[in-house]
């Protein structure tokens, strides 16, 4: 997942200054950054599966501005777009002896200065680029690298789009979150069919609904809407194909921290078929300073771990056994990852004041506040890393489940919601959702008429098979 960073240089900490731009590619294998030393901008390629992480520096033939992005491949060339002139320039670089070589792929002008182009997250297998063009009225979708003759369009979105999230492992369905109208929806862009558009997220006809990160593999997505608390949006999750509404739990809200927010920036993958055994990272940033959260759909309750000492915030990925891997840099570790194993239930990431919904992680014993480094590569008070990975669903043992598709979730106001709860286990207490009259959302399920045929109900070719075994029912007061 894309995302900013206020770091040192990996070169020297007392002459940096803030450096922008972190990116690491969905195999985690290497990562790219614009670091800066003594006021010049560079990129900056970082390789990450080896015995052990180093960085090599990409200067150019002169200083690169504080705007550019770089975006690492999986080959670990690393893309570079350079705004000059109105045109964005886009060139391949990579390390040639003390050199640097750069592949010039061509460049896409804007029509006017309303019109913006950025980078979209890297796309999975690694070999192709995209960027996105928002103009006032509407979007493209550029391939800007991997392609035969230079940056290419290939889907006009009527709106202005933002965010990016890829919903499969083929990089053909791209989700967007579209303003049109004055509201903000998640739609798909089906890059093989001549950038086709269909709806992703109706959760209530006036809300405002973004798609924030998903999982492939296990259809788990994290959404942000305002539909349970109008004017304010709240952190939900769901999964691709599933029967059930969004469901917006308590434990992904920071009620006792004012001002903070909330934002994920990676899933664990490969836990197919169950999508609430999957381990979700949040970057979590307020008053009192920034954190790691870690949080599962099963588990109900948020582990609040400690921040490497110059993590590069918002950075990260998860490994297939659940380890949670945060690149950082510092005066002595110039390039360093920090192998985090979530304490799942201790009392060192969450405790008893994590079950009970309480805010834990600030002060009291064995309780590491927001901002202490984790000096050896764990959260505090975790335990030493099995190595595992989640024990998966029986029924998924039974046979050799299907190849994963895309599939889209059910709008919330067309999902059943008569389903009978299932028993609450023992030790467990049932988290109470986020609005005080849910029967509200019955009432307009049971006025909603079915939609036309290619409307938000018309399933796509390529679909997620359900999960086996009942879901988690929505659980009300």
């Amino acid at each position: 997942m894309t995302a900013c960073a206020i770091e040192p240089s990996a070169a020297d900490e007392d002459d940096s200054v803030p450096v922008a731009g972190c990116t690491i590619t969905v195999d985690g294998a290497y990562a790219a950054r614009l670091a800066q030393q003594d006021g010049s901008c560079f990129p900056e390629r970082w390789t990450l599966d080896g015995p052990e992480p180093y960085a090599v520096p990409l200067p150019g033939n002169q200083p690169e501005e504080p705007d550019t992005e770089v975006q690492p491949l999986r080959d670990g060339r690393v893309l570079i777009r350079r705004l000059v002139d109105g045109r964005h320039h886009f060139a391949l670089l990579y390390p040639t002896g003390p050199g640097t070589g750069e592949l010039p792929l061509g460049a896409v002008e804007c029509p006017d200065e309303v019109t913006s182009l950025r980078l979209l997250p890297p796309a999975p297998g690694g070999a192709r680029a995209y960027g996105l063009a928002v103009g006032p009225r509407s979007s493209t979708v550029w391939l800007v690298a991997g392609g035969s003759f230079g940056p290419e369009p290939l889907a006009v979105v009527p709106g202005r789009c933002s965010g990016g999230v890829w919903l499969d492992r083929s990089g053909r369905m791209l989700a967007l979150d579209r303003e049109l109208g004055g509201l903000t929806k998640a739609v798909v862009v089906d890059l093989e069919r001549g950038g086709e558009v269909s709806p992703l997220l109706q959760i209530a006809p006036d809300s405002d609904d973004r798609l924030l990160i998903a999982d492939p593999d296990s259809g788990l997505i994290l959404v942000g809407s305002d539909a349970p608390c109008p004017g304010q949006e709240r952190l939900g999750w769901g999964v691709l194909g599933s029967t059930l509404p969004v469901r917006f739990p308590e434990s992904l809200r920071m009620p006792q921290v004012p001002d903070c927010t909330v934002t994920p920036f990676a899933i664990q993958p490969g836990q197919m078929l169950t999508p609430e055994s999957c381990g979700v990272a949040l970057w979590i940033e307020g008053p009192l300073g920034r954190w790691v959260g870690a949080w599962r759909p099963g588990d109900r309750r948020m582990c609040h771990l400690p921040a490497p000492e110059g993590w590069l915030t918002g950075a990260g990925v998860w490994t297939r056994d659940g380890v949670l891997r945060l690149p950082y840099s510092t005066g002595e570790v110039p390039c360093g990852v920090a192998a985090v194993v979530v304490p799942w239930g201790e009392t060192g990431g969450s405790g008893e004041a994590g079950r009970t919904g309480e805010f834990a992680g600030f002060g009291g014993t064995g309780d590491a506040g927001p901002g202490c480094p984790v000096r050896d590569g764990r959260a505090a008070g975790a335990p030493g890393a099995s190595g595992q990975p989640a024990e998966p669903d029986p029924a998924a043992r039974a046979g050799d489940s299907p190849a994963p598709v895309v599939a889209r979730p059910v709008p919330l106001q067309q999902a059943p919601l008569g389903r009978p709860l299932r028993p609450t286990p023992q030790g467990r207490p049932a988290e109470p959702v986020s609005w005080e009259r849910p029967v509200r959302w019955v009432r307009l399920e049971r006025r909603f008429q079915p939609p036309s045929q290619g409307q938000t109900l018309e399933r796509s070719s390529l679909e997620l098979p359900l999960r086996q075994g009942p879901p988690e029912p929505l659980v009300t007061n």
